[in-house]
């Protein structure tokens, strides 16, 4: 396909994507749970969990109280008894929770992602202002917890791409039939695409991709090659990305 082929393709596959029945039971994505509790501190820990198999994903994030994050430090290493998930043991699933519980009866996300931002409008200052006071407010670490927050000192090549990040600020920046707009202060013009293994195949089978390596360059190459065909919204097309490689449709 040439590039206005491509564009058409995937303007066709955005649209058709944008639909309630797109995530379901079915079809699992985290959004199911974020659904629930629309709330962008639930959310955000619905993102932190966002990799590996999505049913497995969300059977775990079902398991989940999230009201607990309302509560008292010892309830919640209660609640969180005999809860794991993949790399990360029953302590870290408590303490990222203590973490966030500290952190929400000081300041909301937005407000706290918005001090990194505003300064050059780059999500990846808001990121790291949001890491970097989880970090503070904490003194835990280990690696399944480190793992889910992330690093404070991004690198552009070869390092993270901040994939379930970025994803989070989808949830939380846009607003259509998929993603929930909770937040107000953030343009979607400026998100970065949350880059995982699928969309990068996809890239890279379209043209839209060159850098062979997942990192955070590749996803701010995707990126910038989205917003040849949407300028102010380059993150439509992110669910369908995401589906054409889910779904082994290239």
């Amino acid at each position: 396909m040439n590039i206005k082929e491509i564009e058409v393709f995937l303007n066709k596959e955005a649209q058709n994507r944008d639909i309630i029945g797109e995530i379901t039971e079915k079809k699992p994505d985290p959004l199911l749970v974020v659904y629930d509790n629309k709330d962008e501190y639930s959310a955000l820990i619905c993102s932190m969990f966002a990799y590996g198999r999505a049913g497995l994903i969300v059977k775990f994030l079902q398991k989940l109280d999230f009201s607990i994050l309302n509560d008292d430090e010892k309830d919640i290493k209660r609640r969180f008894e005999g809860i794991y998930y993949r790399l990360q043991k029953e302590e870290d699933v408590k303490q990222i929770f203590i973490s966030l519980n500290r952190l929400k009866k000081q300041e909301s996300l937005e407000d706290l992602f918005y001090n990194g931002y505003k300064r050059k409008d780059s999500v990846i200052d808001g990121i790291i202002s949001i890491i970097t006071e989880i970090y503070k407010i904490n003194p835990y670490r280990s690696r399944g917890y480190n793992f889910l927050i992330g690093s404070d000192k991004p690198k552009l090549k070869g390092g993270s791409a901040y994939k379930r990040w970025n994803l989070f600020l989808r949830w939380m920046v846009r607003k259509d039939n998929i993603d929930l707009g909770l937040w107000s202060k953030i343009d979607k013009k400026d998100l970065i695409i949350p880059l995982d293994t699928h969309l990068h195949s996809i890239g890279l089978k379209l043209g839209l991709l060159t850098r062979k390596q997942a990192d955070l360059m590749a996803a701010i190459e995707l990126t910038n090659s989205l917003k040849r065909f949407d300028k102010s919204d380059p993150l439509k097309y992110d669910l369908a990305i995401y589906r054409l490689g889910q779904e082994s449709l290239l």
